[in-house]
């Protein structure tokens, strides 16, 4: 399930990481036809539940996609173009470069 909008002069395509056996759900934001960055919400297995009881992605997804939105518009006008990961752990968030976790995540 990919979406694609538009926000300024940005155009943001997001998703689930397809086959991802874990909570990967991925931001592509370009301008034009040139690839500005990539941003990317992980929830690691511990932390499902915190967001649903049945670890359901797709239910995660609809109960946060809207706050996740605006994480990357925030991003976008604070003019923030470094590839970033929000990462869920079992009691925390934090954001994370993706360049630190390029072993762990790849957006491929």
């Amino acid at each position: 399930m990919e979406e694609s909008w538009d926000y300024k002069i940005y155009h943001i395509k997001d998703g689930l990481k397809p086959e991802s056996r874990h909570f990967q759900y991925y931001y592509v934001v370009s301008e034009g036809t040139q690839k500005r960055c990539n941003y990317c919400v992980w929830i690691v297995d511990e932390a499902l539940s915190r967001f649903d009881t049945a670890n359901d992605f797709s239910a995660i997804v609809s109960s946060q996609r809207d706050i996740w939105n605006k994480w990357v518009t925030d991003k976008i006008d604070a003019g923030d173009f470094n590839s970033k990961v929000l990462k869920f752990e079992k009691d925390l968030s934090k954001e994370i470069e993706l360049s630190e976790m390029a072993e762990l995540l790849s957006m491929d």
